[in-house]
């Protein structure tokens, strides 16, 4: 990974990433329904923790719009946001994320990132896009809606304009502007900064009447592992979920990133990492964090070069909590809009659009995910689940369908299977071969091509011997061609052992036909 001592580079980045960092957490706590004191909470000691274990030198730790969106869903029927029962939930959920991700990290199953498959992250990300900005409609316009879901919150908002502030709209459009025109200038431009500083002193020198931010404590954070432990078995299914969604964006991030460098990258190093960010975040009064793609992003354009970046970050926001009672005058229409501007990033209707041309099995997967998301809605971590049992069913029914070309020519019988051949498929094989063979009686010869199998396992490799042993039976040579490497040796010690037994005897007494067989690879 080349040099691990902090450098220049490191504390400019780190300083720049927390200039970001700061107004993203007051968003990201509103959005998972935590008071704004404790989204800086977990902007201060988790990035510290996480980077002594970092494999990445560019992923910055911190609050994230899709992990508070996961731990509202999986907290907000348990208690009411913003209290302090909410509050020692969400510390709890943010431990059982913390375990479970270095659980996979020290068995070195780095590999479970992966089964978010890209319809399911797709259709996921889309709906939660889409919950996110109904869930900051209201803050947005200046409004308080009457008690209900988030749609229909969202619903009565946008049927009600004439409720609406103006002086929010506008605060929400400026902040949006300033955001917008600030990334196109330079990504190290500190748009959300920019517009934090002006909605404070907008609100200050002109007596704004809208919701704000409210009193945010000043000090660092209190420390405590006076968690609702009575609870934890209601937290186990979320967190399993949060700790697979909530890494898929930062092994993403990194994967690019190391590739781009040429540099290793360690998943389940990162998973510790990850692991022990969420731990550090438990015991210090956050909620669930993961790594941001804009603050890494930000990170690497600034130049970082070690992993100590996110320490530099962490520093900088213990630094300023003795100050944090500025923001107090914070619009939160402000909020709305950062969250909003940052959520447009990974919404991709089109996306799961075109999935439908390119895998119709695969897009009813993503289109399942982004309908269950939406229906279920804030327990967006059961959809999730869902999505994820879709996938591997679809995985398994491709897997089922081992398609068999089969050809007669002179007296010869071919049979080409194309797919895997496991416990599963291999009746499929077996079957054809009695319909071609009924529908051909005249044949004296059987090829099998194998070239065009992928997997085979035991049984599947039994199977073979099978249909070897039943085509023999009835007077047919057999030969087989093709050899797959990577189950060629498999078959070969299946054929020649004698004492493997078919599990379907033949019918037909073979004492008097004359067996004919071979096992060779194509003459090519």
């Amino acid at each position: 990974m080349g040099s691990e001592r902090l450098t220049l580079a490191d504390c400019v980045a780190g300083a720049s990433v927390a200039c970001v960092l700061i107004p993203q957490s007051l968003a990201y706590a509103d959005l998972a329904g935590m008071p704004a004191s404790h989204g800086l909470y977990a902007s201060a000691l988790p990035p510290i923790v996480a980077a002594l274990c970092a494999s990445s030198p560019y992923l910055q730790t911190g609050p994230v719009a899709t992990t508070s969106l996961l731990a509202l869903g999986a907290l907000s029927h348990m208690a009411t946001p913003q209290t302090p029962p909410y509050v020692a939930l969400a510390a709890l959920l943010a431990l059982v994320v913390g375990v479970t991700r270095i659980a996979f990290g020290l068995l070195r199953f780095g590999r479970v990132a992966f089964l978010m498959s890209h319809p399911v992250l797709v259709g996921f990300l889309n709906a939660a896009g889409i919950l996110i900005l109904a869930s900051q409609l209201a803050n947005a316009v200046g409004v308080t809606p009457p008690p209900g879901s988030l749609l229909e919150r969202a619903l009565w908002t946008l049927l009600h304009p004439g409720a609406w502030q103006v002086s929010s709209v506008v605060l929400t459009l400026v902040t949006a502007g300033i955001m917008l025109g600030a990334r196109r200038l330079h990504p190290l431009v500190p748009g959300v900064l920019i517009a934090l500083a002006a909605g404070i002193l907008y609100s200050r020198l002109t007596g704004y009447a809208g919701p704000v931010a409210g009193a945010v404590p000043a000090g660092f954070p209190p420390f405590s592992l006076a968690l609702p432990w009575r609870e934890l078995g209601h937290m186990i299914g979320p967190g399993l979920v949060i700790a697979l969604v909530g890494f898929a964006e930062p092994a993403a991030i990194a994967r690019t990133y190391a590739a781009q460098d040429r540099r290793p990258w360690n998943a389940d190093r990162e998973f510790v990492s990850q692991g022990l960010a969420n731990i550090a975040a438990a015991v210090s009064s956050g909620f669930p964090v993961g790594a941001s793609f804009s603050r890494s992003e930000i990170s690497r354009i600034a130049g970082a070069r070690t992993r100590w970046t996110g320490a530099v970050t962490g520093v900088v926001l213990l630094a300023f909590l003795p100050f944090a009672g500025i923001l107090a005058a914070l619009p939160r229409a402000v909020l709305a809009s950062m969250v909003i501007v940052s959520v447009f990033k990974f919404m991709r209707l089109g996306t799961l659009v075109r999935m439908g041309r390119l895998s119709r099995p695969q897009a009813i997967v993503g289109w399942a995910t982004f309908g269950f998301a939406i229906l279920l809605a804030p327990r967006i971590d059961r959809a999730v689940m869902i999505g994820i049992g879709l996938a591997i069913l679809v995985h398994l029914w491709r897997e089922l369908r081992v398609h068999v070309r089969s050809k007669y020519e002179a007296g010869t019988l071919r049979l080409e299977p194309k797919g895997v051949l496991f416990f599963a498929s291999a009746p499929i094989l077996y079957q054809t071969f009695l319909n071609e063979l009924a529908a051909h009686p005249q044949a004296e010869k059987l090829v099998i091509d194998l070239r065009h199998l992928g997997r085979v396992d035991l049984t599947g490799a039994l199977a073979l011997k099978e249909l070897k042993r039943e085509a023999e039976a009835a007077g047919l040579e057999v030969e087989l061609v093709g050899e797959p490497p990577q189950a060629w040796r498999l078959i070969k010690r299946v054929m020649a052992d004698g004492q493997m037994k078919s599990r379907t005897p033949s019918t037909k007494s073979t004492s008097d036909v004359p067996r004919r067989s071979s096992i060779h690879g194509d003459q090519r």
